[in-house]
């Protein structure tokens, strides 16, 4: 199965690739500040809930007969799904740094 084709997998990896590149470029070069990495996280958690509410409109109109095709509720269900994972693994790798951080000696 190509999953290269569901779109919303390809935006979020793209999403949390920039992030990841906004990361790294910020910790080589200090000149990102924390505005654009912030807005950045919440630019991907507003996409996320944008997919989740897609995936649940779509499982609304299936439940009410008003579409019958399930693969496309298969489909806003798995973009949901893989945009929250993308979302929580980026927020793991954050708590993950902070509490780094906040371990170092000074």
């Amino acid at each position: 199965m190509d999953v290269t084709s569901i779109t919303g997998t390809v935006a979020a990896e793209a999403a949390f690739a920039a992030a990841q590149k906004q990361f790294d470029i910020a910790a080589q070069e200090n000149t990102e500040d924390f505005e654009t990495v912030f807005q950045s996280a919440l630019g991907m958690v507003n996409e996320t809930n944008d997919l989740h509410n897609d995936a649940e409109s779509a499982m609304i109109q299936f439940a009410m007969g008003q579409s019958e095709n399930t693969h496309d509720l298969l489909i806003a269900q798995s973009k949901a799904n893989i945009s929250l994972q993308y979302t929580a693994a980026v927020r793991d790798k954050l708590l993950e740094a902070y509490r780094e951080i906040m371990q170092m000696q000074i």
